[in-house]
């Protein structure tokens, strides 16, 4: 396999066991895992933002592996521009990822790592949350239904790929930045840090 298709299908690969994960073993917490791989919180307590999962921002029958399957990447080198079609198809698919429309207007929480894309005197004004270290910075961004756009209500006093908390309203709604695709966005009403719970 070539080495720039790598990335690319992991992050594919990633987001097709999110979305299709039964029940999988609680996983440990850690600030690559922010909720050690348990299903969130149904039901919020009254008044409370619905903790949610980065699996529920995935439609149930999306299977982004579909048009790839059967496909032999072995057999592609370098410069081969079948590779290269190959890649521009996959970011295509990425890009476009269905986000859930039954998550549109939900007050939410959600862990993840700061993309900042905006600042202001050392804070924050405009960022992408994605779900694991080094997306968008160190590895291809992930699909766009695994991206939220966020403007916080107040700069945040974070930093490229800080664990945070964010809480506001979700809505499904594209946006294309630099660092990438995103098929949510949010006005959060707060950015906190993460704490390994969720308080």
């Amino acid at each position: 396999m070539i080495k720039t298709l790598r990335p690319m299908l992991l992050a594919l690969c990633a987001a097709a066991v999110t979305a299709y994960a039964a029940d999988p073993a609680p996983q440990a917490t850690t600030a690559t895992n922010p909720l050690g791989g348990k299903s969130a919180a149904a039901k919020p307590a009254p008044g409370q933002p619905r903790l949610i999962a980065w699996e529920e921002l995935v439609p149930k029958d999306w299977d982004p592996m579909k048009e790839f399957k059967g496909m032999d990447l072995s057999k592609l080198e370098d410069g081969d521009p079948r590779a290269n079609d190959l890649l521009m198809k996959m970011q295509e698919v990425s890009n476009n990822a269905p986000t859930n429309p039954e998550m549109n207007g939900v007050e939410i929480k959600l862990p993840g790592f700061i993309v900042p894309l905006e600042e202001n005197k050392g804070e924050v004004t405009e960022f992408l949350l994605v779900p694991y270290f080094g997306a968008c910075i160190h590895t291809p961004p992930p699909p766009a239904n695994q991206i939220v756009h966020v403007r916080p209500r107040q700069g945040a006093k974070f930093r490229a790929m800080d664990t945070v908390w964010i809480t506001g309203k979700l809505q499904t709604l594209r946006n294309d930045s630099m660092m990438g695709v995103s098929g949510y966005h949010m006005t959060a009403e707060s950015v906190t840090k993460y704490t390994g719970g969720a308080k």
